[in-house]
């Protein structure tokens, strides 16, 4: 089984990380992608780039203590984070996505969007979202 969780380090990620984990223990040769997008171009710095990779570093490292089978990956291709995530899992014959929620004002997901929404809508496979 192949498994995505959208990862960002956030409290809510960690949940969802840790949601995961339980999932590919309980299945054989199960298999998690710790992703986590970035528009790319050059309003990302190389700190920004080092911050997100230390993230998904410490996410990969927390799924090795357990031993799950795990690869870390960022994505820059240019696509919203929804996009991405979602082209990545069906890429992959991901079968099941693991997200983090937070909270977003009306204003914010009318000005924003909600990345949560679209993969939800658009995803290729089950989702499960924690809190």
């Amino acid at each position: 089984m192949k498994i995505l969780v959208g990862y960002n380090a956030s409290s809510s990620a960690q949940r969802a990380l840790s949601l995961a984990c339980e999932m590919a223990k309980n299945k054989a040769n199960a298999f998690v992608y710790v992703v986590t997008s970035m528009e790319g171009g050059s309003n990302e710095t190389i700190e920004d780039i080092r911050k997100v990779e230390e993230k998904l570093q410490e996410g990969k490292d927390f799924l090795l203590k357990e031993h799950v089978a795990c690869e870390a990956v960022q994505l820059a291709r240019g696509l919203s984070p929804g996009e991405d995530l979602v082209k990545f899992a069906q890429e992959n014959g991901v079968e099941h996505i693991f997200l983090g929620i937070q909270k977003k004002s009306r204003t914010q997901k009318l000005l924003l969007g909600s990345t949560a929404q679209f993969i939800i809508l658009k995803g290729p496979c089950p989702v499960t979202t924690t809190k």
